[in-house]
C-alpha cells in the first residue's frame, strides 16, 4: 500500500506561496472552543485544590492534570474504547472520559453519569461493554497503568541532565506544547494505516463541487483547507456561516453536483453542524468528518470520521493535530486529482506574472 502523501505526479508538487502540496446529542455549548473552563475542567464533583489547574489565575507550572500527561491519557483511552460497538449513550460517556482524561481514573460513576449528562445504570453498562465486570474494575483498571511521561525530551524519553537528575517541571505553556507533542504523536500512530485518509482523499476528489463546513472553532480549519486546495480543485465552497443560509448553500452544493462533504468540527461542536451533516446525508452526500475524537457528537451522520485530539492545557483549545489531518488529507485528494500538479504549475506561472509574492 502506497505511503500517505505519496505524489501521483511527476516531480515535488509546491508553489510560491508554499502550497506544498459518532455519539447523542451534544451538551449545550456556544462552539467556540472556548466553553465554561470552570465546568469543562472541574464539573460537578470533580475535586480540585487552591491555585491549581482548575483555579483560574492558579500556578499550574507544576505537572497538572491538564498538561503534558494528558494527551498520552486521552490516547490510552482511545485506545481503550476503540473495537468496542457502543450505543450512542455509551459514546457521549467514552467521549466524556477522553476530554477528561487526566480525571477518568478518579471519578466515581455518579461524578461520571454527571459530567458525561446520562444516568448512573448507564455508566455501569458502559464498563460492561468495555469487558470488565462494573465500572469500579474499569476504573482499577486505568488506576493501574503506568502514569504518562510527564517530563519528556521531545523523544518520548524522561528528559533529565544524563545523571539521573529529572528536569524541572514545565510550566503551563511548556505543557501546553507538549500536550500537543503527545496529540500529533497518537496522530502520527493512526497514519500508520493510511487506507482511511487515501479513501476519504477518493471521495473529496471526486466530489464537483466539494462543500467544505466549518463553524465557529473549526471554521479556520475550514478556511485554510479550502485556501489551499482551491489551487488544485476546481470547485470547493466554503460554509463557514450558520444561520439559515447554510441550509441553502448545502442544497445549492446538492443541486450543483456535490457527491461529498468535508466537516472539520471541533469543541464544542455548534448544533448547527450537527444539523447540516444530518442534512448532507439526507441528500445523499458522503460524509468525510475530522473530529477531536472517534466519540464526539458528529459521528453518527459522518460516513468515514478521522479523529485528531485537540490540546486542552490553556484557555482556549489548540488544534495542532486537527490542522495538520487536514493537510494530510489535501495531500491524499492531490494524489486522486490527475491534473493536481499542472494545476499547481498554471497558479506558479500566474503568481511569477503577477508578482504576488517576494521570493
Amino acid at each position: 500500500m502506497a505511503q500517505v502523501g505519496a505524489t501521483s505526479g511527476a516531480g515535488p508538487r509546491g508553489s510560491a506561496d508554499g502550497e506544498t502540496v459518532r455519539v447523542a446529542e451534544h451538551a449545550a455549548g456556544d462552539g467556540d472552543g472556548s466553553g465554561d473552563r470552570t465546568a469543562d475542567r472541574t464539573g460537578p464533583g470533580v475535586p480540585t485544590e487552591p491555585g491549581g489547574a482548575g483555579t483560574p489565575g492558579g500556578d499550574r507550572s507544576g505537572a497538572g492534570r491538564e498538561g503534558a500527561g494528558a494527551g498520552s491519557a486521552s490516547a490510552r483511552l482511545l485506545r481503550l474504547f476503540e473495537g468496542h460497538r457502543l450505543t450512542p449513550t455509551q459514546r457521549r460517556i467514552a467521549h466524556c472520559m477522553v476530554r477528561r482524561a487526566a480525571d477518568a481514573p478518579f471519578l466515581s460513576s455518579v461524578e461520571l453519569a454527571e459530567l458525561a449528562g446520562v444516568s448512573q445504570p448507564s455508566v455501569t453498562r458502559f464498563a460492561v461493554a468495555l469487558g470488565f465486570d462494573g465500572y469500579p474494575a474499569l476504573r482499577r483498571h486505568l488506576r493501574e497503568l503506568p502514569p504518562p511521561a510527564y517530563e519528556t525530551d521531545g523523544s518520548g524519553d524522561a528528559a533529565g541532565a544524563g545523571d539521573g537528575t529529572p528536569s524541572p517541571a514545565r510550566n503551563a505553556y511548556q505543557q501546553a506544547v507538549q500536550g500537543e507533542i503527545e496529540n500529533l504523536r497518537h496522530l502520527a500512530a493512526l497514519l500508520a494505516e493510511p487506507e482511511p485518509v487515501e479513501r476519504a482523499g477518493r471521495l473529496l476528489a471526486g466530489s464537483r463541487p466539494l462543500p467544505v463546513l466549518g463553524l465557529r472553532a473549526a471554521a479556520a480549519q475550514a478556511r485554510g483547507f479550502c485556501y489551499f486546495a482551491a489551487k488544485v480543485h476546481p470547485d470547493v465552497r466554503l460554509l463557514d456561516e450558520g444561520g439559515s443560509m447554510l441550509a441553502d448553500r448545502l442544497d445549492a452544493a446538492v443541486r450543483a453536483g456535490a457527491g461529498a462533504l468535508l466537516c472539520f468540527a471541533l469543541p464544542r461542536y455548534p448544533r448547527e453542524v450537527l444539523d447540516a451533516l444530518r442534512q448532507a446525508r439526507g441528500a445523499g452526500l458522503r460524509v468525510v468528518t475530522v473530529a477531536d475524537s472517534a466519540f464526539a457528537p458528529v459521528a453518527d451522520p459522518s460516513d468515514l470520521l478521522l479523529p485528531a485530539a485537540v490540546g486542552t492545557g490553556l484557555a482556549f483549545d489548540t488544534a495542532c493535530a486537527p490542522m495538520l489531518l487536514g493537510r494530510v488529507l489535501l495531500e491524499a485528494m492531490c494524489d486522486a486529482l490527475p491534473d493536481a500538479q499542472a494545476r499547481l504549475e498554471e497558479f506558479d506561472a500566474r503568481a511569477a506574472r503577477r508578482g504576488l509574492f517576494l521570493d
